[in-house]
């Protein structure tokens, strides 16, 4: 299906960071974007976009950081036609070995007229001239023309030339409101490939979101007629609807191997781990009918498919879990298991663990196999996640006593310990023992809490299951998300209501006050 002789290998341009964070609710700290980065290159990415520097302080700090750790992936931060946002990308992306700088400028006639307020000409000048000094800066510059999906082919032709003469070494296509379909996207690839002199001497790219729910398709149909490279998020997190799911497309390609003729060099037994990081520190969990990482993506309940599949896999699955990361094992542990037998099954899940990180995911689960018989494989992922996370803070959950009575308000007492070794214990009445707990938790450590959200996930099965809470709260105007996992909801929420009760303590400690999403530039492509 691909072109003949044209080259077989497809770059995979994860955005997770840059547009996926643009999600409402996906705003990320600096570990947790550096525990993606990494993530993405076990999962060996070709590019991971870190940021849009100019965006904040903190944007730049997390690209930086990024960058300097020198993963191995080219690390790339977009920028605006402007000299000042270029200077950032290239100052916050040149500690990396790889690194790239993506300029981007609108050239749709709806935005030319109004969002820029811009002639055709001045884009083209905007678009060259910015190209041409991230060139000076760096020998790697991809140019997106901002909605190209919705822009007049000739004019993009002349764009794209304009660009490729410039000095771009990489033009992405962008479907930045995912208005198009495969069919209308396949034309518009081979019109530039027919109507741009020097376009086999740049890789062409493609950027598509997830409005009509045709992300993937577009990007396939992009690629069946020529591009490269495809830019895209784990999970399809994005802006609006999310964008070209990572996941999907690097399965499709490698499952229709025989019809596209392609391939990347994604490590595919990576990616639910991938995926279940992100989520959990995003708090955006796939539904359960979501391809290649849903939870009912490998599961078969219809009698006739059950017959197949016990006759020969194939007959119901074209994938097997094992490619993607997914075992077959459900039941693994229990309270007599080793720590031997912990980290081998940690490291048959996919997860690579420090020996601080073992250590701290064995304690939590030989406190788990106490409180239930049998530990599942949902059940170490979610002990992995929180082993991992930015819990540590001046508060720890001691204990937690909660009461409730029908037609009366509940009472919670939670006790806490900090860092001196002092401890303080609070009660308090709520609607409900959740409710209850979160006004004893404010009470015991003087941090008022806004609750904005709160999301309630089973790790496995069972009525004893280990339950994710993922909260969104504000404090000080700021909005900050948190997750605890227990056998005990309320527990579980209350451990989340303390991680970020902790985490605005330690800013106000150093008086430093978090970016919120509103005073960010958001940028799309």
């Amino acid at each position: 299906m691909s072109d003949a002789g044209a080259e077989k290998r497809i770059r995979i341009f994860d955005t997770t960071l840059r547009d996926g964070e643009q999600a409402p609710g996906c705003s990320m700290t600096l570990s947790e974007k550096l525990r993606i980065a990494k993530a993405l290159t076990e999962l060996n990415v070709d590019i991971i976009e870190a940021g849009f520097p100019a965006a904040s302080p903190g944007d730049f700090e997390a690209v930086k950081a990024i960058a300097d750790r020198n993963f191995g992936p080219v690390i790339c931060g977009l920028a605006r036609c402007n000299a000042a946002d270029i200077e950032k990308v290239h100052a916050a992306v040149r500690g990396a070995d790889k690194h790239r700088i993506h300029v981007f400028v609108a050239t749709s006639a709806i935005h030319r007229e109004h969002k820029l307020k811009m002639a055709k000409e001045e884009i083209i000048r905007s678009a060259v001239g910015a190209i041409k000094m991230a060139r000076e800066l760096c020998e790697d510059v991809e140019f997106s023309p901002e909605d190209a999906s919705r822009t007049e082919l000739s004019y993009l032709a002349e764009v794209v030339s304009a660009a490729i003469e410039a000095g771009a070494t990489t033009v992405n296509i962008p479907d930045t409101v995912g208005y198009t379909v495969p069919a209308e996207f396949d034309h518009l690839f081979r019109y530039l490939k027919d109507h741009v002199a020097r376009i086999n001497e740049v890789t062409l790219s493609v950027h598509c979101h997830n409005d009509l729910g045709m992300a993937v398709a577009n990007s396939l149909a992009a690629v069946a007629a020529g591009a490269r490279q495809i830019e895209c998020t784990v999970n399809g997190i994005g802006e609006r609807a999310g964008n070209c799911s990572l996941e999907e497309v690097v399965m499709a390609i490698k499952t229709r191997a025989e019809f596209f003729g392609l391939e990347t060099g994604i490590d595919t037994t990576r990616l639910y781990p991938t995926s279940r990081l992100v989520s959990n520190i995003t708090g955006m969990h796939p539904p359960r009918n979501k391809a290649i990482v849903g939870e009912n993506a490998f599961s078969h309940e219809a009698g006739i498919h059950q017959h197949g599949m016990l006759q020969h896999a194939s007959t119901y699955e074209i994938m097997r879990p094992e490619d993607v990361g997914l075992s077959k094992s459900k039941l693994v542990l229990g309270k007599h298991s080793g720590r031997h037998a912990f980290r081998d099954r940690v490291t048959e899940l996919g997860f690579e663990l420090d020996d601080f990180e073992t250590n701290r995911a064995f304690q939590e689960f030989k406190k788990l196999a106490d409180k239930k018989k049998d530990v599942y494989d949902g059940d170490i992922e979610s002990i992995i996640m929180s082993a991992g996370s930015s819990s540590s803070g001046p508060w720890a959950l001691k204990s937690l006593e909660v009461q409730t009575h029908t037609d009366e308000p509940a009472t919670a007492t939670v006790s806490l310990m900090g860092e001196d070794g002092t401890g303080v214990s609070r009660s308090a009445l709520g609607d409900g023992p959740i409710a209850a707990a979160f006004q004893a938790l404010e009470a015991a450590t003087g941090v008022t809490m806004v609750l904005q959200n709160f999301e309630l996930h089973s790790a496995s099965i069972g009525d004893d299951a280990l339950g994710e809470v993922t909260v969104t709260v504000e404090i000080d105007g700021h909005s900050f998300r948190g997750r605890g996992a227990s056998v005990d909801i309320v527990e579980a929420g209350c451990r989340a209501c303390l991680e970020v009760i902790n985490r605005s303590l330690r800013r106000r400690a150093r008086d430093e006050s978090p970016v919120s999403d509103d005073q960010a530039a958001h940028a799309t492509i």
